[in-house]
């Protein structure tokens, strides 16, 4: 039996599952291989040799002699092409679904990181920073107001479809109650996550590798907070 062509490598979180939200949708055939963080396997020789920068998500295209990609939005861009969909063909929509794919990659995903960071991880290990968590929890908060702007009157946000730009955005923008970060008042916002969490193979794939309801507010937080803590406490610095 053949390889599928696609091997990804990925974790449960916003950015992991990217690639799997992606493949699922389009019900593309992929092998998986979970990426331990608390065995630091993307800090791994192995790991680095595919992916430099030492983070998940990355794939393997067997089917193009095993050509890497790793960025979650350049993995997007790239199974979109491949595979013709989730990206329209029409030059100013491919451009706009450009655009709000790198106000995810720029804005919602590094800012609602570092809320959740500052949160989640910093503050229980002991580095309280007031400053740091009002800084990214009200800039998380303003570009979810941008995203809320642009879903009025829309189903999605490039055209009428779909697209790589909801798959990416998706995942950080719906795990606001994890960022701490209020979207009372974001009614188009509010409805466009209606749209997706009713889209089973979105579900499907945030069960992939694992699920975890906590990010989305679906589950008592509190003894995922200490396991995510401790996993990442190595990365709090002392002052």
């Amino acid at each position: 039996m053949a390889r599928p062509d696609i091997h990804l490598y990925t974790a449960s979180t916003m950015n992991g599952w990217k690639p799997t939200i992606f493949l699922e949708e389009a019900g593309v055939d992929y092998e998986l291989i979970f990426i331990d963080f608390a065995k630091k396997e993307q800090k791994s020789d192995w790991y680095v040799a595919l992916n430099p920068n030492g983070r998940i998500p990355t794939i393997v295209d067997r089917g193009n002699d095993d050509f890497t990609v790793f960025e979650s939005g350049a993995i997007l861009w790239y199974l979109a092409e491949k595979y013709g969909v989730f990206l329209s063909e029409d030059p100013k929509l491919r451009s706009e679904t450009l655009q709000w794919l790198m106000f995810q990659m720029g804005g919602i995903g590094p800012m609602m990181g570092q809320a959740m960071y500052f949160q989640r991880i910093a503050a229980p290990n002991g580095q309280e920073e007031p400053f740091s968590i009002k800084r990214y929890v009200e800039e998380s908060r303003r570009l979810l107001e941008v995203l809320d702007r642009r879903l009025e009157g829309r189903a999605f946000l490039v055209g009428d479809a779909f697209s790589i730009a909801d798959i990416a955005t998706y995942p950080w923008a719906r795990a606001f109650p994890w960022a701490k970060v209020s979207i009372d008042g974001l009614e188009h916002l509010k409805a466009w996550f209606d749209r997706i969490d009713a889209r089973p193979a979105v579900q499907r794939a945030l069960e992939i590798p694992k699920a975890v309801p906590a990010f989305w507010g679906m589950a008592d937080e509190a003894a995922f907070l200490a396991e995510n803590a401790a996993r990442f406490a190595g990365d709090v610095k002392a002052n």
